[in-house]
Order: structure tokens, then sequence, then C-alpha cells
């Protein structure tokens, strides 16, 4: 994979490495109905801001009609792998550990105008 890109985190990540884990974690909130997708829709192309917008709907049918009510869950980036398919393209899967379930989230970011944007999204 290319260096995609030379800044690293006070934790001596690689910036983008924290970016895409405070995403997943963010893209799971919305998902859990605590936070509001409005956060993330800057980093995120219109198509897949509209999709998080139809899952979070789902999902909030999906809580009322069993009864479960939303809490903030915590959920622990257990991993994250990076691709470079080109300058200016990454590929990440990142597997992400809860309270009830562990799962893989697949994501594609581009630069646009600058900074990293979020143009696919799947949540598995």
């Amino acid at each position: 994979m290319s260096n995609p890109g030379p800044e690293h985190a006070a934790d001596g990540l690689p910036a983008i490495e924290v970016f895409v884990g405070n995403m997943v974690r963010g893209v799971l909130e919305v998902v859990a109905g605590v936070r509001d997708p409005e956060q993330l829709a800057r980093w995120m192309s219109e198509e897949v801001y509209r999709a998080l917008l139809v899952r979070t709907s789902l999902a909030a049918r999906a809580r009322s009609a069993r009864g479960v009510q939303m809490y903030r869950a915590v959920h622990h980036v257990r991993g994250i792998r990076l691709f470079s398919p080109r300058e200016g393209a990454l590929e990440a899967t990142v597997i992400v550990s809860g309270r009830l379930r562990t799962r893989a989230i697949a994501l594609r970011l581009e630069t646009v105008e600058r900074r990293w944007r979020i143009t696919a999204l799947h949540l598995l």
C-alpha cells in the first residue's frame, strides 16, 4: 500500500487510520440512533449519505417494532486494513467489536477538494 499521507496522529498511527476508525464508530452510532447523521454528511458522498439515512430509518423501525431502546454502544476497533488501488483512493476494512456483536465494515475513500470523502460503505 502506498502511504496515504505523511501526517501522524498523537498515538503514532497514520492520521488516515484514526480518521477511518472515527468515521466507522460514527456510522455505527448513527445506525444505533444516538448520533445525528448530519454530523457525518460532510465526509460522505451524497449517495453514501442517502444510503446511511435509509439504513438508519430501517434500524429505528426495527428497534421500535421489537421495543428495543436506543443505547450508546461502545465500539472497539479491532483492526484496520488499508489498500490504495490508485493515488487519491483508499479502501479500508475495519473489524469492530461491540457489546453484542463483532462486525466488519468496508469503505472506500477518495480525495475530494483536498480531503477524504467516503464514496462507498458496507456494514456486514
